[in-house]
Formats: C-alpha cells, structure tokens, sequence
C-alpha cells in the first residue's frame, strides 16, 4: 500500500488519515476552481509561475514523525513531537498502514474506519497517568493488530489453561515471531494484547493493566485486577 511519490510534486508528506479526511473538502474545491474561468489577474499569475519556480516547501526532520509538528492537534500528538522514540514508532505505524491499505482490496474501508478508530483511542491517552508508556503502548498495539490481520502471519495455536477461577476459560497465543513479540490474552469474552518484558527466570508479558508471568509450568495473571493462577490444560 505504498503510494508512489509525484516526481515533480512539491507538496508536503502527511498522515494518510488526515489526508483521507481531507480529500472530500479538496475535491470540491478542486471542481470549483476549474469551473471558474481564468481572469486577467491569473493568467497574469500563472505567467509568473511558470517564470519562477516555486520554492519547495522545508522537509521535515528524518527523526521526526510522519506529520507536521507545525500543526500538532491534541497532547498526544505534541508528547509524539517531544520524543524521539514516539516519533520513530509513528513513522513505522504510517509505513504499515499504507502497507496495509495497498493490500487490504475490498476491506480499505473497514481498515480507514479501523484507523481512525486507533486514532481517536490514542487520543485518549491525555487521561493516563503515564501519558507516554499509554501512547507508546497504543502504537504497538496496532502495529501488531495490522501484522496479525494482514494475512501474512501463521496464526498459532492457542494455549489453554485451567485457572484456579474457572468460571471464564483463559488462553493465550503467542506471536514470537513478530516485531514486537506479542500475546493474545483471552479471558472469557475480554481480549488484550500484551508484549514480552524481561523476566529473571521463564517467560513474561504484559501492558498497563495486565501482567503474565511464566515460571516452571505455573502461570499467574493479573488481568485489570484480576488474579488468575494457572497450568497448560494439557
């Protein structure tokens, strides 16, 4: 889903769902204009044009993110602005969100919706304690949620628990393969992604909220406040 870039074109790269939102407004204009004939005044001015090229318009930094720190819209977007690691994590998610859409055939829109739906979530972190951890976890989040659903990923087979609160089965998939490694906690109807952290000794994975911890063939949760102690069914 990578969009050719114009050789001659002199405009200014944006996030492609700003762009998305800004394309019926543009359009319009666009008709507008060309219905309206040209008048003295702007044959004069594309003369000039043609006569003297315009200047192109500053490029962004290459640590920067995807859009235009100029035009920050929301805290999220000015903490992405301040740090660096945001902001290269927003350029790897605008990357593989024009993957996706170049790929995604008759499900672009249910993925533009998808998108704008994250967008919205992230914009949500202003009410976190940690602001940064929520809008890096955010990012993650979908840039495991478009390469599990890109088609391009073996999904594995879930691994089943029996929990000491066994009123909601508990399982969990993990994705080790994927840049982040991930898992994919299911706890009755309730659903998370979480991703590997360092452990001491076994196997941990976890995101605000949630923890699972691995060690010697026990498994113990915490799902939100939740404390689940578990073994592999088999």
């Amino acid at each position: 889903m990578k969009i050719a870039p114009t050789a001659v074109s002199t405009l200014p790269r944006v996030p492609l769902a700003r762009a998305i939102q800004a394309m019926p407004a543009l359009g319009i204009v666009v008709l507008l204009a060309a219905c309206q004939p040209p008048s003295p005044t702007d044959r004069g001015a594309v003369a000039t044009d043609v006569a003297v090229p315009m200047q192109a318009p500053p490029q962004r930094p290459a640590d920067g993110p995807s859009f235009d720190c100029r035009e920050v819209v929301g805290e999220d977007e000015r903490l992405i602005c301040d740090d660096p690691g945001l902001a290269a994590l927003d350029r790897r998610l605008d990357a593989a969100y024009r993957e996706a859409l170049e790929a995604a055939g008759d499900g672009r829109d249910t993925l533009k919706a998808t998108q704008i739906g994250w967008l919205k979530g992230r914009g949500d972190c202003w009410k976190a304690e940690d602001k940064v951890n929520c809008v890096r976890e955010a990012y993650l989040t979908r840039l495991v949620d478009l390469q599990i659903n890109s088609g391009a990923v073996v999904v594995p087979t879930p691994v089943e628990y029996r929990c000491d609160d066994d009123g909601k089965p508990f399982t969990a998939t993990f994705y080790n393969d994927l840049d982040p490694r991930a898992a994919v906690l299911t706890w009755g109807n309730d659903q998370a992604i979480v991703f590997a952290r360092p452990a001491a000794s076994g196997t941990r994975y976890g995101r605000e909220g949630l923890d699972f911890r691995e060690h010697q063939g026990e498994v113990r949760v915490d799902f939100h406040g939740n404390a689940l102690v578990c073994r592999p069914a088999d």
